[in-house]
């Protein structure tokens, strides 16, 4: 069985959203490839020529997904959404979609506590990105930090399981934030939990720290 051929895109407001290729395609005639055409070319085709106008390609077991640049030419905005599918592969599209909405609506709020209580994730820290995640040549950091040493602090969070993706995620944004520093850069990992082979691959990163989240709910009577 062929694989499906996903558009993913990013809107102004950072929501990110998936079609079937040809038929957004057929809805965005301006971005077809040069002389080809949804209905006269085959998904792989297509997506062999959009990949050359530097659209990201990420191929899975059951789909590959098509990534539009965003407005600086970024694709590893979908990083997430990758992961998110990988994770879920026996899943309807339907199901991955709701999960995926569900679990970028949670990092964006995690991203928005956190921020607003940065102390409670380690004293001393500061944030320095003016509020905003920011862009490096891997892709953009959730939170970039200062601690009390000086030395920047890369956070990366994750809403569920992180994989071995989600360290190699923090790792790139490491090495980029300190190349364009000129200084030394740590991380922090967030997430609600770690597999077996992320604990084991971040004891070998003396600079990479895990941490886990909790929620905690509290309950107000407001009468019958």
């Amino acid at each position: 069985m062929s694989a499906d051929h996903i558009v993913v895109t990013l809107d102004s407001e950072g929501n990110i959203s998936t079609y079937p290729l040809k038929q957004w395609l057929r809805q965005h005639p301006e971005e077809n490839p040069q002389g080809m055409h949804p209905d006269q070319n085959t998904s792989h085709q297509l997506r062999r020529a959009m990949k050359k106008q530097g659209w990201g390609l990420e191929i899975g077991a059951d789909e590959v997904l098509i990534v539009k640049p965003d407005g600086t030419g970024d694709t590893t905005y979908a990083d997430q959404l990758v992961e998110i599918r990988d994770e879920q592969g026996g899943e309807t599209e339907l199901a991955k979609d709701e999960s995926s909405e569900v679990t970028f609506g949670l990092e964006k709020d995690m991203q928005a506590s956190l921020r607003l209580n940065i102390d409670e994730l380690e004293e001393g820290l500061e944030i320095i990105d003016g509020g905003a995640e920011r862009t490096t040549e891997a892709g953009r950091i959730d939170i970039l930090c200062k601690d009390k040493n000086n030395k920047l602090v890369v956070i990366e969070l994750k809403a569920g399981v992180a994989t071995n993706r989600v360290v190699a995620q923090t790792l790139a944004y490491m090495a980029a934030v300190a190349d364009m520093e000129k200084t030394e850069a740590r991380g922090i990992i967030v997430a609600g939990d770690f597999s077996k082979r992320v604990v084991l691959a971040a004891s070998a990163v003396p600079n990479l720290e895990l941490v886990l989240y909790s929620i905690k709910f509290s309950f107000e009577s407001i009468g019958h």
